[in-house]
């Protein structure tokens, strides 16, 4: 084996091993992040109240596709160590893989949680179902309470909501101070602070999505380089 070879190898072997470890902290802190939206009481009540569920799914994703890279990191350690061309060849197909779960993920929650997203007019249906209920319904006029007064927001899509239905504007809609109307509806609150709390979730995710990538480029050289050697030897 040639002395470029060799220094080749090292080289891969090492930057692959550093990565790996960078990516299960990473990978930990994710499920962490994940885990903590999931069970936070204050989304929890906005979930149930709102029927938002859409929302959990790319979350419950992101946790899976997670704990696979946590399992992948592993599998690609195996593989550096041992110089196996197969276990090379089944990591960079796993790295393939998990890339995709992975971007899938932010994908499915980022259309959950952003502004404007598919969640948005299930939000905004919500609300006015709640209004409509209100003056017969001890449940939902404390829910739409609960809301407005937490989120600082009024209606579906701002005060008009009320207004389009013959209802008078409550006080959970207005600035205690002012008491003017709530410029802004609660549509637009609560994907503003969904999106803001998985805003961190996301940009990590598509890092280790990225990093996968390099692995897989990484692990493809390193088995050419194993492959080459083989040749130099015979």
């Amino acid at each position: 084996m040639s002395e470029k070879t060799n220094k080749s190898i090292m080289i891969i072997n090492h930057v692959l091993l550093c990565f790996n470890v960078i990516t299960w902290i990473i990978a930990f802190i994710v499920i962490g992040l994940c885990l903590w939206l999931r069970f936070d009481p204050d989304v929890g009540d906005w979930v149930d109240v709102l029927n938002i569920r859409s929302f959990y799914i790319g979350l419950y994703i992101l946790i899976i596709s997670n704990i696979l890279v946590c399992a992948s990191g592993f599998l690609s350690c195996i593989a550096t160590l041992s110089a196996n061309q197969f276990l090379l060849l089944v990591n960079i197909t796993v790295q393939c893989v998990i890339f995709v779960v992975g971007l899938a993920g932010a994908a499915v929650l980022m259309d959950n949680s952003t502004y404007k997203s598919a969640i948005h007019p299930v939000i905004k249906s919500a609300m006015l179902r709640l209004i409509n209920y209100a003056p017969f319904n001890d449940d939902a006029s404390a829910a739409l309470a609960m809301v407005q007064e937490n989120m600082g927001c009024c209606g579906g899509d701002g005060p008009d909501d009320y207004i389009n239905l013959r209802r008078a504007i409550p006080t959970q809609c207005r600035d205690t101070v002012t008491g003017n109307a709530f410029f802004y509806g609660c549509a637009d609150e609560i994907t503003w602070l969904l999106e803001q709390r998985s805003s961190w979730v996301t940009a990590l995710v598509i890092l280790l999505c990225a990093k996968k990538v390099v692995n897989a480029v990484l692990s493809a050289i390193l088995l050419q380089l194993h492959q080459k050697e083989e040749r130099e030897q015979s």
